[in-house]
């Protein structure tokens, strides 16, 4: 048997797959596994797991309608199944998945838009449920492939390289961050289409934070995230002006995420370094506004959530429509109006419990 997973959607959303691969690995241990990627990053994320024979990495949107009809061609009845990773809720997805040739097409039938997007391609499907985490729909579909409860539901998964841990160990000696220190990790960034931009706490709170865990918990401060925000990340770095706080630049993407595994605590937006932190078993303080916390919180780990509960929240549920916000007063008040002294607290609570 040939299985074909497509995670095109983005980092985050893959990861929070690994758990459904391992059992998939599990009970098809003779199976070729292979996975098309459109994102480098989450290349990186796969290209160590050992449930996958190969990770096929193509930049659609980079190459265009002509070579991506040509790509997805080239793979043509290759394979028996094809798996449309949750959520990956796009019309694109789902013709790609029709066009791969794959006599099992399965996917997740959305709660909202599924026609719309073309969802009825797929021919083995689950229902969408608002109230269960991304990882355990992931599970059911492919319990639904298999047509077998696994009754397991593994953490996510990530694998670092010796290469990866040592180039840790360096940049961590290098920067005079000592076993005993406590440090506090903080992504300030998140996914910038369809508007998701609106789910960042402001750079200016991440910075407050940073300054007063530095003076008040003795805290070293790391700031993580992509080479698309290293703007963001030395900015707050130049407000919080301290030299105990740093921006950890890497060439590598599995080289930050072996950094992030230092971290005692780690603050962070919605976003795909959240369930990279969970993975690595770290406690998490995670900002909240918008999205629905029953799909996203972070995963067989440690965590606590940072959000206001509005009566108005969560308004982002998964449609290929941008996130907008209806309410009158504030525009995104969820983001907006949520606190340096209530994520403070939240750390504060991690660090009175040890």
């Amino acid at each position: 048997m040939k299985i074909l997973i497509l995670a095109l959607s983005g980092i985050g959303d893959a990861l929070m797959f690994t758990p459904a691969l391992k059992l998939l690995r599990s009970e098809l241990p003779s199976a070729q596994i292979d996975a098309l990627v459109m994102f480098k990053g989450t290349k990186e994320i796969y290209q160590n797991n050992p449930a996958l024979n190969n990770v096929i990495h193509f930049d659609f949107l980079k190459e265009g309608l002509l070579k991506s009809l040509k790509f997805i061609f080239s793979l043509r009845k290759k394979y028996d199944t094809a798996i449309n990773v949750y959520p990956s809720n796009r019309k694109e997805y789902n013709i790609i998945n029709l066009l791969l040739g794959a006599k099992q097409r399965a996917g997740v039938k959305y709660l909202r838009m599924n026609f719309q997007d073309l969802g009825w391609l797929n021919n083995v499907t689950v229902l969408e449920n608002d109230q269960t985490h991304n990882v355990q729909t992931n599970i059911r579909l492919i319990e639904k492939l298999l047509d077998k409860k696994t009754g397991e539901e593994p953490a996510l998964q990530i694998f670092l390289s010796e290469a990866d841990t040592l180039y840790a160990q360096n940049y961590l000696k290098e920067n005079n961050i000592a076993d005993d220190d406590f440090v506090v990790g903080f992504h300030p960034g998140c996914a910038t289409l369809k508007n998701h931009i609106k789910r960042r706490w402001e750079p200016e709170k991440f910075a407050e934070l940073g300054k007063r865990l530095i003076r008040d918990k003795g805290a070293k401060v790391l700031l993580f995230g992509g080479p698309e925000e290293d703007d963001l990340k030395k900015s707050i770095n130049k407000t919080i002006s301290s030299e105990k706080s740093f921006t950890a630049k890497t060439e590598k993407f599995l080289q930050s995420i072996a950094i992030m595994k230092r971290c005692n605590i780690f603050v962070t937006n919605d976003s795909a370094l959240m369930h990279i932190a969970a993975a690595l078993g770290l406690k998490v303080v995670a900002i909240i506004g918008p999205t629905n916390q029953y799909y996203i919180h972070p995963w067989k780990t440690e965590y606590k959530i940072a959000s206001l509960y509005l009566e108005c929240s969560p308004c982002f549920f998964y449609s290929p429509k941008p996130l907008t916000c209806s309410r009158t007063d504030v525009k995104f008040k969820c983001i907006k109006e949520l606190t340096v002294e209530l994520v403070l607290n939240k750390v504060t609570e991690f660090i009175n419990e040890n």
